[in-house]
C-alpha cells in the first residue's frame, strides 16, 4: 500500500504533456484519449483553484520541418507534413491564465525549451506529470525531470500509450523507479487536503 500523498501546492507543478488535436486524435490504450483528456482536465482545474503552476507542453516542428528529428532506425520512423492545427492544444485543457505553454521538438520536455527555468524561478521541486504518450512524451520528460533532481507523481488514468502494454511497461519497468504512482483522484485528494 503507497503512502498517502502530500503535495505542497506552492513548490509543484503540473506538467501536462501532448495532450493536443493530432495526437487525441489517435488510438489510444488502455486509457481512452477522451478518458486521458477528462481526467488532465479536471486535475489542471484542481491544480490551478490550489495555486499550483500549471505547464501545458505540445510537440510539433517549425513550418519549414528543419529543426525535426531524422534519425536512421530499423523501425520505420517517418512521419507526414501534420495538417494545420496539429499542434493546438485541447481546448478542455485550455490554456487559462497562469497557465504556462512549452512547445518542444522532440519527445522530452525539457530540452531545448525553457521548462527546467519556469519550474526553478518559481521554487517547484516536485512535477505531477500526465498525458500522451506514456512511453514517449511522458517517459521522456520524467527521466530528464529525474536527472534534474525534482521528485515526481505520475497519474496513471490521465496517461495513455499506443497499447496497454506500452503503457504498462513504462509503468513498471521506468516511472515506478523514479517516481510515485497515483490517481487522478488521489492526486486532487492531496490538493484538497
Amino acid at each position: 500500500m503507497p503512502e498517502p500523498l502530500t503535495l505542497d501546492p506552492q513548490h509543484t507543478a503540473l506538467v501536462v504533456i501532448d495532450l493536443q488535436k493530432g495526437i487525441v486524435g489517435m488510438p489510444a490504450a488502455p486509457h481512452s484519449t477522451s478518458t486521458v483528456v477528462s481526467n488532465a482536465a479536471k486535475l489542471a482545474d484542481a491544480c490551478r483553484a490550489a495555486g499550483v503552476f500549471v505547464v501545458l507542453v505540445h510537440v510539433g516542428p517549425s513550418p519549414d520541418r528543419k529543426d525535426a528529428l531524422n534519425p536512421l532506425t530499423d523501425q520505420e520512423n517517418s512521419w507526414p507534413t501534420p495538417p494545420p492545427g496539429w499542434d493546438e492544444i485541447v481546448p478542455e485543457m485550455g490554456p487559462k491564465p497562469g497557465d504556462h505553454i512549452v512547445r518542444k521538438r522532440q519527445w522530452g520536455a525539457f530540452y531545448g525549451t525553457d521548462l527546467d527555468l519556469q519550474l526553478r524561478r518559481r521554487g517547484i521541486n516536485t512535477i505531477v506529470l500526465a498525458g500522451i504518450s506514456t512511453n514517449y512524451g511522458v517517459e521522456s520528460t520524467a527521466r530528464d525531470a529525474y536527472e534534474r533532481g525534482y521528485q515526481q507523481v505520475f497519474v496513471e488514468d490521465a496517461c495513455s500509450a499506443r497499447s496497454a502494454e506500452d503503457h504498462a511497461f513504462a509503468f513498471r519497468v521506468a516511472l515506478s523507479r523514479i517516481g510515485r504512482i497515483r490517481s487522478t483522484d488521489e492526486v486532487i485528494q492531496s490538493l484538497q487536503a
